[in-house]
């Protein structure tokens, strides 16, 4: 009976310990992009879909040191390191408190997002992934 006691409280305890990790995003060497260990000041990131065919992301820097951001997507698992992930969009720094962009070119599946911080070709800081599933058009 203890054996079976030991044995079940093993397995609720390693099943229960693969929920509780925090996946931090996998940078990826295929962007050609120079990556630093600094994941902090993003203050939000959300996703949400807009109309039929949209997905938008909004997002807030409290950090500095950033000359723009590049929003990146994937259709693959975004746990993966070896994941493809798209840039999307460019978007520039301009001071303000929060950044939003849409992508209207979608197809249905899961997608998964991220923002990057950039400072020239480095990144500063990058957003925790956020995944929208679009259904049908």
């Amino acid at each position: 009976m203890r054996s079976l006691i030991a044995s079940l409280l093993f397995v609720v305890l390693v099943a229960t310990s693969s929920f509780t990790n925090n996946v931090i995003p996998a940078l990826s060497d295929n962007d050609g992009i120079n990556t630093t260990t600094s994941l902090a000041g993003f203050d939000f990131f959300r996703t949400h879909r807009q109309g039929k065919d949209g997905i938008t992301s909004t997002w807030g820097y409290v950090g500095g040191g950033v000359t723009g951001y590049v929003v990146e997507r994937t259709y693959e698992d975004a746990t993966d390191p070896y994941a493809y992930w798209e840039t999307v969009a460019l978007v520039p720094e301009t001071g303000a408190r929060s950044y939003k962009f849409t992508n209207t070119s979608v197809t249905p599946g899961f997608i998964s997002y991220r923002v990057k911080a950039m400072n020239g070709n480095t990144v500063v800081s990058v957003t925790e992934v956020s995944t929208v599933h679009i259904v049908a058009h």
